[in-house]
């Protein structure tokens, strides 16, 4: 499976492209099945709710499994999918090598307990010698702007931005007048269980809490092309998958 010539042109305009119906439904239950057991056990490593907020809280609400390539075959089956691999090859120009240091992980949105996700580009935390990365969502359910679909800025990707369109932790200020210009272009699409999210480490996005009565549940991993390497002792310079 390849991309056609207009997905290829709306990724490179907008920094992100939806493929409609991309995983099976058993693949997506079956990842739920196991997602579950984790985040009701909270296996670590875990991202919390308190962490990301910065709250000082004995109550733990998982917003994350982390490094889940290692938790269960069935994430493994799914950050190895063959058939996703023309596509990527396509996006990034270059062989692929699946990066376990970022996303490589289950996010979820709890009902009642989770928080917002703030403007962002992916690549605050990374190290890489060129932002050629793209992301993979995986949607394991329905997910609308009620239970917290990812919102996006097209063409963010090919901006340049200060320092002062940032707080301290790189997120995008919703305050900064310029930034609220940007802002009010943001679009979505509501995401059906199979649909895949492609986004570009630079894309800027966020998403609402969930204020729905069900768990919002999704898969989301990264890759980068060959030519692009971690820089030596960062925290990008982890183990990786070289996927032929």
């Amino acid at each position: 499976m390849q991309l056609t010539q207009k997905q290829l042109n709306d990724f490179q305009k907008n920094g992100f492209l939806v493929l409609k119906n991309f995983a099976s439904h058993e693949l997506c239950d079956e990842i739920t099945k196991k997602a579950k057991e984790h985040l009701e056990k909270k296996i670590a490593p875990i991202e919390s709710e308190q962490e990301y907020m910065n709250f000082n809280d004995e109550k733990i609400t998982v917003r994350r499994l982390r490094q889940v390539y290692d938790r269960e075959e069935i994430f493994r089956i799914w950050m190895t999918n063959k058939k996703i691999r023309p596509i990527l090859k396509q996006l990034l120009n270059d062989e692929i090598v699946l990066t376990l240091a970022h996303h490589n992980s289950i996010m979820t949105k709890l009902p009642k307990e989770s928080t917002r996700t703030y403007w962002h580009q992916d690549r605050r935390y990374w190290h890489y010698e060129n932002d050629n990365l793209v992301s993979v969502w995986l949607s394991l359910g329905d997910e609308f702007l009620d239970n917290g679909l990812l919102e996006f800025i097209p063409g963010s990707h090919k901006m340049n931005f200060d320092s002062n369109s940032f707080d301290e932790n790189s997120n995008f200020l919703d305050e900064n007048n310029e930034n609220i210009k940007l802002i009010n272009n943001k679009v979505s699409t509501p995401l059906k269980k199979g649909d895949v999210v492609l986004f570009h480490c630079k894309t800027l996005h966020h998403a609402n809490k969930n204020n729905t009565e069900n768990a919002k549940i999704s898969f989301v991993y990264t890759v980068r092309g060959k030519n692009n390497k971690p820089l030596l002792n960062t925290r990008s310079d982890f183990k990786e998958i070289e996927l032929d």
